[in-house]
């Protein structure tokens, strides 16, 4: 299945989602599906990756098992992100008015169709 059909898919079945972006390790879109600018999604995954990343260091420093993902909540919309095996991430956007445990059982569920696509 192609990454273009695994995001559009996820973007559909979560209500309130705005758009959902693969990335590198790099913050480089490997594919995005957006009902919002396809620019303004590239340019937050890149920094929200910078986040994740930053995330994951600081947790390395204390024992405990591995950041995988976080959600972060800004004044219009919520960002759910998570690592994609140690070389990706996975991006989804959500308008205030989505419901977050809803998103991130299919964001999980998507999380996990990548990983085994990928690696």
């Amino acid at each position: 299945m192609s990454f273009k059909n695994i995001l559009t898919d996820l973007v559909q079945s979560v209500p309130g989602a705005t758009g959902a972006i693969l990335a590198d390790w790099e913050g480089e879109a490997v594919d995005c599906v957006a009902t919002m600018d396809d620019y303004d999604l590239k340019i937050m995954a890149a920094h929200m990756g910078i986040i994740l990343n930053r995330i994951k260091d600081l947790h390395g420093r204390i024992p405990g098992d591995p950041v995988s993902e976080t959600t972060i909540t800004m004044a219009g919309q919520r960002v759910v992100l998570a690592a994609v095996g140690d070389d990706y991430s996975l991006l989804l956007t959500l308008g205030r008015d989505a419901i977050p445990g809803r998103a991130m059982v299919r964001f999980r569920q998507v999380r996990d169709i990548l990983v085994k696509e990928i690696y």
